[in-house]
């Protein structure tokens, strides 16, 4: 049970709530982490985020108390970790990322990502040295697999580990690092004579050099760097030794994916919600636009798009709880949810006028901050060749 379940002030429901009612298909201890996670977004995010996402600015204060709710890295067990259902994390996400991607996204780099790194593959040295810390938001990780040339095709990265006698040195580039600047640990990923393998590499190590990506659109109020690696020195123990090949990261990457179906969800929700509420109070021609046909055409279809990808969410978290959920599975949740998210978005945005392009109205936050999610852990067409493998088993990707 997280510890945000001590009482919490009273947080509105959404407004979809009265026609679906997802809590009559959740667990009493999955409809607390929910509660406590809205809680948290209504009370320690959304009363900031528009100004965050104009002044680029991420609250790194926030992470230890994301630490104190349980939520980072809490669907891993031992270690400080809270040991919670697939679904209870997939909850979780999908309220943070009502409040804003940015947030969901770093519940997922620290804990699907660089937790799940650790904690799947690593040593048992290397988690009592790590997991706890970051599972109370004392430490941050990071996940460096992504390469300047393209975050696609993993499998031809040029970063390199070069072992000799005193452990391994890395050399090579990373981009679109989730936290590396603020990071205390980075997770990188790097060709070796025997195949791509993970290293622990502690930020302050010399030559390890990561800056804060500018000029972005799109994901704000967070943190995405570039990272240089030049003659990054470990030592032999810091290759996590549960991690060969590609299959490493990729195992890393299923977990993060999975959030994100919930995730992206949560965005549709917050749109939804203040197109509805838009809607009965914005009036045209005498009458509300909620009383148009088209009007409640376009909601009624959002609503349910909304429905179905959150179904379909549900769907898959009590796959992943008994040890059945495979990786095209994943793949037809990120693929549907983003982009339906997306739509519901830009729909929300032609209900709430021209209002909605301002940041008076969530959306079109939510909407620039979908096309960062649409691209990470998996372009749309990365995972319609996934499926399109699964469905004739020919592979299209070369």
């Amino acid at each position: 049970m997280p510890a945000a379940a001590r009482p919490r002030p009273l947080v509105a429901a959404p407004i979809v709530d009265a026609v679906f009612d997802l809590d009559d298909l959740l667990e009493p201890e999955e409809i607390i982490w929910s509660r406590a996670a809205r809680a948290f977004a209504t009370n320690r995010i959304l009363p900031t985020i528009e100004d965050d996402f104009e002044e680029k600015r991420f609250r790194a204060e926030l992470i230890p108390e994301l630490g104190a709710a349980g939520f980072l890295g809490m669907h891993l067990t031992g270690y400080g970790c809270a040991g919670a259902g697939a679904v209870s994390y997939g909850l979780v996400c999908l309220e943070l990322e009502a409040a804003d991607s940015g947030w969901r996204t770093f519940v997922s780099v620290q804990g699907s990502l660089a937790m799940s790194a650790i904690h799947q593959y690593g040593s048992e040295e290397q988690k009592q040295r790590w997991l706890p810390g970051m599972a109370a938001g004392a430490l941050v990780g990071c996940f460096a697999l992504t390469e300047p040339a393209g975050g696609s095709d993993p499998a031809a990265m040029t970063t390199t580990a070069t072992q000799d006698a005193d452990g391994w040195v890395i050399e090579g580039a990373k981009r679109w690092i989730g936290l590396a600047s603020i990071a205390d640990v980075a997770i990188v990923w790097a060709q070796t004579d025997a195949g791509v393998r993970g290293f622990l590499v502690p930020t302050d190590t010399t030559g390890f050099t990561a800056t804060p990506i500018d000029g972005k659109l799109s994901m704000r109020a967070s943190i995405q760097c570039d990272v240089r690696l030049d003659a990054v020195r470990v030592p032999s123990e810091a290759i996590l030794p549960g991690a060969a090949g590609l299959s490493g990261p990729f195992g890393c990457l299923n977990e993060a994916r999975f959030g994100i179906v919930w995730g992206a969800m949560g965005a549709a929700r917050s749109c939804l919600d203040a197109a509805i509420l838009r809607a009965k109070t914005r009036e045209v021609f005498g009458k509300p636009i909620g009383a148009t046909q088209l009007i409640q055409a376009k909601l009624a279809d959002m609503l349910v798009e909304y429905e179905k990808g959150v179904l379909l969410a549900l769907h898959l978290g009590r796959l992943k709880e008994r040890g059945m959920l495979t990786p095209a599975q994943i793949s037809v949740g990120k693929l549907n949810s983003v982009r339906e998210a997306i739509q519901i978005a830009r729909e929300a945005r032609v209900i709430l006028g021209g209002d909605g392009i301002t940041s008076e109205f969530p959306v079109m936050r939510h909407l620039a901050n979908l096309e960062s999610v649409r691209t990470y852990e998996g372009t749309d067409e990365i995972h319609q060749l996934v499926l399109g493998r699964a469905l004739t088993e020919l592979n299209a990707f070369s």
